[in-house]
């Protein structure tokens, strides 16, 4: 498996590259308009055949790049199920597997940072958990339909289930850290240590924290597979 992890350094966005040497075939994770050009010259270089754009979600904080993707390279676009993205080509199921070649891509349901949410467990040796699990952390829970103790039960029932040495890479990160894995999340991450579930909707309901700067032209540009909506 070639792996590659990328970062968009105004959004602190990772972009994770999945490809099969063999077939040459790819896919991308979480991309970000801004940056499809560096996407698309990596592909080149390393000589690969974009097929898949994933989401793990709908984002607040940064455009996707799937739909430029997708008309420059003809690759499918694949969000979670009951995402509203009517463009999408695919909505993705909880433990539906696709193939980069020979590559095993599992979808993972992972609700609770928005109500529809997918790690991505790869090659069962990285999940891509999206803003689901971060580094030391987890995503917020308040806005696009988010719930903490949904959340909870996400990360405890979904991720934390996987075996210890799963590489985890999140979605974003940032204080510049790049991968852990399961086994030091459930021993080091300060936002589930120790936290029972009530105690844990209790702290995510406290943190009180602004909106994402981009929200309001992000989540209906993402809606729409990285057009930006047309003012009426």
């Amino acid at each position: 498996m070639l792996f590659r992890q990328l970062f968009d350094p105004e959004t602190s966005t990772y972009t994770y590259v999945i490809a099969d040497p063999h077939s040459q075939s790819a896919a991308l994770v979480d991309s970000v308009l801004e940056q499809v050009d560096r996407d698309l010259r990596l592909l080149k270089e390393l000589d690969l055949k974009l097929i898949f754009c994933l989401e793990t979600h709908v984002h607040a904080d940064h455009i996707t790049g799937a739909g430029k993707l997708r008309q420059l390279t003809g690759c499918q676009n694949l969000v979670p199920q009951y995402a509203d993205v009517d463009c999408a080509d695919r909505h993705l199921q909880d433990g539906e597997i696709i193939h980069v070649g020979s590559i095993p891509i599992q979808a993972i349901a992972t609700p609770g940072h928005t109500d529809s949410h997918l790690a991505f467990l790869v090659n069962q040796s990285h999940v891509l958990t999206g803003d689901a699990l971060l580094i030391r952390g987890c995503g917020r829970t308040d806005f696009q339909s988010g719930d903490a103790g949904t959340l909870y039960d996400s990360i405890h029932s979904k991720l934390f289930t996987l075996p210890d040495d799963v590489l985890v890479y999140p979605g974003h990160d940032y204080r510049g850290q790049t991968v852990s894995t399961i086994g030091e999340e459930k021993r080091f991450n300060p936002r589930l240590l120790g936290r029972d579930r009530q105690e844990f909707i209790e702290f995510m309901d406290s943190l009180n924290l602004p909106d994402p700067q981009k929200i309001m032209e992000a989540v209906p540009a993402n809606q729409l597979c990285g057009q930006r909506a047309v003012p009426l």
